[in-house]
This record gives C-alpha cells, structure tokens and sequence, in this order.
C-alpha cells in the first residue's frame, strides 16, 4: 500500500504511547452533567426546559429554526437544577443547562431508521434530529455538511488523529470498525460518491486489517478502500488530507466539495450509524485524557457535559496537582488553554491535556530573524512571517491578501519559530478584529 503525504508540516513529538494500546472505557454513572445550549458552528439555540423539568436521556433540550442549527439532548435522565452561563471549553461564557442524575437511566430516543431504505430528506432530518456534528473539531453541522451543491466524487473518512497525546480515534477505529465502516456507506449513499477511503497514519498502520475485514463485512457493496497517510503534523487538516490523497487543492476561501470530496471524523461517522440503529441522538462524546500531570491516562466516553472535576473527584481519574502547570482542551497544537478543569465535556471535545511543567514551559517571544522556517512548514502555503509583520503594522488589508482568513491555526508556525514568536495566537486575534471591520464596513454600506 502506498504512503501519501502533503508538502509543509513539522513532526512534534507524538506522546501517544501512553494511550494507544488502552481499551475505551465506558463513564455513565455521573451523578450530573453541565450540558452548553449551543455546541455547534451556525445560529444560537434556545433551551426548550425549565428549571425543574424531569428530563429523560435522549430528549431535546435546546433548538431553534434555522437550516444552520442542531439540536442538543439530555445526555443523562434526571432533574433540570439551573440554567446559566458557565464557562465552556472556548473559554467563553455560554449558557448551560445543569441536570441531576436520578439514577433512573429512562431514556427517549428516536425510532431506528434504516439509512440505506428511506429517502434522502429523510435521512438528513434524521441527522440534524440527532444532533450531529463534526466531532474533530469545529462542530460544522453534518446535515449541512452531507447536502452540497456540488457533485462529490470522494468520502474521505479522517482516521489521521495527527495531534500528540490523542489516541480516541484510533481505539475508535479498533473497537468500532464496523460502525465506522457503515457510517462511511451511509455518507457515500447521501452525497452520491462512488469512492470513500479511510485515510490513517502510518503510525496506526496496525489498524488496516481490522479495518479491512470490517469493510469486506459492512460495506454493503459500497467501494470502501484504505488509505496509509505518512506520519505528519497536521496531516488531519481537511485540506491536507485532500492534497495527500488526490493531489487537489481546495481554494482559497473554498470548501472540500469545490474539488469533489466530503471529509468525516472518525467520531462522527460511528455515531452516524447509532442515530440509524438505535435513535440514539449524539449524547456521549469519547475522548484522549492525557499528559504528564494525569497520573491514570485513559480514552474515555462520557455523557456530554460531563465535568471533568466530578471525574477526579469520583476517584475515576488520578492527578498529580502538584506537576499540573496547564490544562488543555483538544490537542496540544491546536487545542484551547483552559483556567481549571472544572469544564464540560462537549460535542467536539477530542481531548482534556493536564500538562506538567515539563510539557507546558513559556518562552519568551524575541523579533523575527527572518530565517524562513515558518514558510518552509506552512501547510497552506503561507508567508507566516509576513502576515505577522502586516498585523504588527495594523494593516489588516494587507494581511488579507496574503492570505490571514486561509489560515487554519494548525500551531506548526508557532512550533518552528526559533524567536518563540506567537504567531498564531496573532493570527486568530486579527481574524478575530479583520471580520469586526468588515462587519463595520457592511453596516456602514448598509445606512
């Protein structure tokens, strides 16, 4: 089998060993959970209970209309104890609805549907009802995902898993091969490709055979192949895969389907197939607890919402408070630094990083030598350094057309830069004011 690869990237140490040869453990005894209203990319929800409300596992707490809106579900039976802002894994504050476990485990979930009989409206209804979302990351809306306007030639299903210390897909592609494999089927029969591939890392290469007699079993007669990809940061990025895999490059400002291909999280994809099976909506969410502060590192599944506090303080997790120096939601490349650990598990919560301070050491930024490193691992062939300089300057139109919205924060920059220079946390601070001032100038155009 061949070993494919994009141009640019860097080889940050990978810390999996710990993780990856640990079976998923299975946490539904919560006594409560901390579930975010809105845990996707697109309009805001409103919760549909009250304060006092008994819930049951699987029932809608949270829509609203809107084709750019997924619901949110209880993830545990119990009782609704508040409503109110928290503070979420984006270190932003959200409103969330609290539940009290009552130990009944009653649950409401959706009627199965056999994705491969019914139509294709019916099968995207069934998506959105379910609540999923791209679990790599992001929380783009599946349903929105898997109804392009464009003809899709390729699937690809993203089994990379190319941040350190996450190992949660690849015991996801060893324990869930089949529902993986059906949840690929069920994506290619939406958006009409005759082609999907699992793509993995050749530091996974042990998954293959699995994988392939998962596909020689649940492919329905779907062609269903796998794809080595060469161990490289940040090989998952949506459009890294497509590069390594076809040779295409999406453009600037495009999406995947611009050249043909839909791409899956591994997450998602599993639970894809259980919204069919079993109506079960996306209520628990598996993820990597690692780093060298985490004394019992596990891949874990959990209600979403679950705290991880309430894990340490049920004795399920171990920790050495005394090394931690930082914790991390996501990975440790692009991962988000988070105040304590006292934070919900959400939808797209690949990981929960209780650094020590061996593993989470500050530098101190100096200029710019002008070495080219930042260029030479770019992935989307930017110019790091002269986007840093244009934003230093405050000339946002500058940093646009070299090209700052293309930026995916994948850290590689930030990573090889011998100065220590931020460059990435620049780069999403002026994302962040660029589309203030093209909102202002919108408005402006507008009276």
């Amino acid at each position: 089998m061949s070993v494919k690869s994009f141009k640019g990237g860097a080889h940050p140490p990978e810390r999996k060993d710990r993780t990856s040869g640990l079976p998923i453990e299975y946490v539904r005894d919560v006594k409560s959970v901390v579930i975010p209203v809105n845990q996707h990319f697109g309009a805001p929800l409103q919760p549909l209970v009250a304060v006092g409300d008994r819930v049951k596992r699987g029932q809608k707490i949270a829509d609203a209309e809107g084709r750019m809106t997924v619901p949110v579900h209880a993830s545990i039976a119990g009782v609704v104890k508040k409503i109110e802002p928290r503070t979420q894994s984006n270190n932003v504050e959200g409103p969330c609805v609290l539940i009290e476990a009552d130990g009944s485990d009653e649950s409401a979930f959706l009627a199965p549907l056999d994705g491969f009989a019914c139509t294709k409206e019916e099968a995207l209804a069934r998506i959105r009802e379910a609540g999923l979302v791209g679990m790599g990351g992001a929380g783009f809306p599946t349903h929105v995902k898997l109804a392009p306007p464009k003809p899709i030639a390729l699937v690809i299903a993203n089994g990379a898993e190319c941040e350190p210390y996450l190992t949660i897909d690849e015991r996801a592609m060893i324990e869930r091969a089949g529902d993986l494999v059906e949840g690929v089927a069920l994506t290619m029969r939406l958006v009409g490709a005759p082609k999907g591939l699992i793509a993995v890392e050749d530091n996974k290469a042990e998954v293959v055979p699995g994988l392939e007699a998962a596909i020689a079993e649940r492919a329905r007669g779907y062609d269903i192949g796998v794809q080595l990809l060469k161990t490289k940061y940040p090989q998952g990025g949506e459009k890294m895969l497509i590069s390594a895999i076809t040779g295409k490059e999406v453009p600037s400002g495009g999406l995947p389907m611009d050249v043909g291909c839909v791409v899956q999280n591994i997450g998602t994809l599993v639970a894809m197939t259980e919204a069919f099976r079993e109506g079960k909506p996306l209520i628990e969410r598996g993820f990597t607890l690692a780093g060298g502060a985490c004394k019992s590192p596990k891949n874990l599944v959990v209600p979403i919402g679950t705290v991880v506090a309430d894990l340490v303080a049920a004795g399920k997790v171990e920790i050495d408070e005394a090394s931690l120096a930082r914790v991390v939601y996501g990975g440790p490349m692009m991962g988000v630094a988070v105040p304590h650990f006292a934070i919900p598990v959400q939808k797209n919560t690949s990981g929960v990083l209780l650094m020590a301070k061996d593993e989470a050491q500050a530098y101190a930024e100096h200029p710019c030598i002008r070495c080219g490193r930042c260029m030479r691992v770019c992935s989307c062939r930017l110019s790091p350094a002269l986007l840093n300089a244009a934003l230093k300057a405050g000339d946002f139109e500058e940093a646009e057309k070299i090209g700052l919205l293309d930026c995916i924060e994948c850290g590689t920059c930030s990573y090889v830069c011998p100065a220590r220079v931020q460059l990435v946390q620049r780069f999403r601070v002026g994302k962040q004011l660029l589309r203030a001032i093209k909102q202002k100038e919108a408005q402006n155009a507008c009276k």
